[in-house]
């Protein structure tokens, strides 16, 4: 009975190792000696990392509805690591599932100001891991647009991001396309879940269609009609 005891409570150490449902979690620290490896270990933190990887794949399945491993993309493994460059503030490999931040981009930053700008990137970069993109046929604008459109479902906007209504077209990415797909929630709830339930294996524009009954072109349109600004004459 002993023996039993421990291999479950070995079997219960996995698990908590291997982070939420078998999804294993990494994080290192490339950059250790320079200003921005220096803050990522003094105000983030390995530990604080792979707790918000956590937090933040749980909530990713629970708004994309996938409650179950059949509903999802298969990820067994995660990893972080903090690497000196400066084009971006991150970049995913999503053929290894590894999520690079930069240290120049952690450099300008301490406290909780740079654990917020962290939080938001990994939001960003957790998505592009788990969404589907139709094997890569999507346009890279909507996925992009679907990674900043889970940062403001978490209510973390950064610095910059889009109001509702600005923009020049619905595919122009980033916080343009995720205020357009917000709209199309208020349209049909939890819209974003089914166009990205529907990109598992393929994407088309009539998604919209289906999905909402008119092309994405006129929804755009009538988007930028809502939020138009009204002159009183």
């Amino acid at each position: 009975m002993a023996r039993l005891y421990l291999f479950l409570s070995l079997l219960l150490a996995l698990a908590a190792l291997h982070g939420t449902c078998g999804v294993e979690y990494e994080v290192e620290n490339d950059t250790p000696h320079t200003l921005g490896g220096v803050r990522f270990d003094q105000d983030i933190g390995i530990p604080f990392t792979k707790n918000i990887m956590g937090t933040i794949n749980k909530f990713i399945w629970q708004v994309f509805e996938q409650p179950t491993p059949a509903d999802r993309k298969y990820v067994p493994r995660v990893k972080v690591v903090i690497a000196q460059y400066s084009e971006v503030a991150a970049y995913v490999n999503i053929n290894i599932n590894l999520i690079n931040v930069s240290a120049v981009f952690l450099q300008g930053m301490q406290g909780d100001v740079l654990r917020k700008a962290f939080t938001v990137v990994m939001y960003h970069e957790m998505t592009h891991v788990f969404q589907w993109s139709g094997n890569f046929t999507a346009p890279g604008s909507l996925t992009e647009g679907i990674a900043d459109y889970m940062v403001l479902r978490a209510k973390l906007n950064r610095p910059g991001f889009a109001l509702p209504g600005q923009g020049d077209r619905w595919d122009e990415g980033y916080s343009v396309t995720a205020r357009f797909l917000e709209y199309c929630d208020s349209l049909r709830p939890e819209f974003t879940a089914a166009l990205n339930n529907k990109m598992r294996h393929a994407y088309s524009e009539d998604y919209f269609v289906e999905l909402l009954g008119k092309p994405v072109n006129q929804l755009w349109s009538e988007y930028k009609a809502k939020y138009a600004p009204k002159f009183l004459v």
